[in-house]
């Protein structure tokens, strides 16, 4: 095989990796997306880790041994924090609230999830939303 053929194979070869490289990063990116649609993934890793100093609280209680100062430092920390970012993402448009607004439209809801809602801002000086523009 001449150096001209084996150079084409070659680059043709690469060609085909690259674009299964770019479908198999698009199917990721894809998956990453849908799952951020529920929950942003900044809460999942906040969730994970809360839960990780938990079991660190109970591995301590599990064997009769008082809970070290600093975890429990840790789980009141965590506590305002987790308070803050469900505050933040149940705000306008916020991943939590626009969830809740799309939940709240079904009819057959065990929970009311419209009370944590924020309710639709009024139009300043009486215009409506098409006045202001």
């Amino acid at each position: 095989m001449d150096p001209n053929e084996r150079l084409f194979n070659e680059v043709n070869r690469l060609a085909r990796e690259m674009t299964e490289i770019r479908k198999l990063v698009s199917d990721a990116v894809l998956y990453l997306r849908e799952a951020e649609s529920e929950v942003p993934e900044m809460m999942r890793r906040f969730a994970n880790y809360m839960h990780d100093v938990h079991d660190i609280k109970y591995m301590y209680e599990e064997h009769g041994v008082d809970v070290p100062v600093h975890v429990l430092r840790e789980i009141e920390r965590l506590d305002d924090r987790y308070r803050q970012l469900l505050k933040g993402l149940n705000t306008d448009g916020k991943a939590f609230e626009k969830i809740r607004r799309e939940m709240a439209a079904d009819p057959e809801n065990r929970w009311d999830h419209t009370r944590l809602l924020t309710k639709a801002k009024e139009p300043q000086n009486g215009k409506g939303v098409e006045d202001q523009k």
